[in-house]
């Protein structure tokens, strides 16, 4: 497997790793997205994009958490990634962070795994 790193970004409270996985990138936010902190993940995100991954894995096992400008950064992405023919799919979310899915329904319109293998072995998005 390729498991190369592509590029990272990093604030006071949010860092952002990404990686190839074989025809996935894997962005890995860790710390807090917020108002302050969205652009460190919207950059990668429409880097991947604009590199042609179509299939964007968001490790979300570190993020801390995240607010509404945070969710309109992935969910951007993940009609970004759509109309690419691909997809975006979550994994590993923490529960405060799963909780703000849940209450604003977002969790209905993203594939979301327990784990980053689970997702990664799930092509589907």
């Amino acid at each position: 497997m390729d498991r190369g790193t592509v590029g990272s970004a990093q604030s006071g409270r949010l860092l952002v790793e990404v990686r190839e996985e074989g025809s996935s990138a894997v962005v890995t936010p860790a710390g807090e997205l917020d108002h302050h902190t969205a652009d460190l993940l919207r950059e990668p995100l429409e880097d991947c994009l604009a590199k042609g991954f179509k299939r964007l894995v968001i490790d979300c096992a570190r993020l801390e958490f995240c607010d509404s400008t945070g969710l309109n950064v992935l969910l951007g992405a993940r009609l970004k990634a759509e109309a690419a023919g691909g997809g975006v799919t979550l994994a590993g979310m923490q529960p405060v962070v799963a909780r703000v899915f849940e209450i604003t329904g977002a969790d209905a319109v993203f594939t979301v795994h327990d784990t980053l293998e689970a997702a990664l072995a799930d092509g589907s998005s």
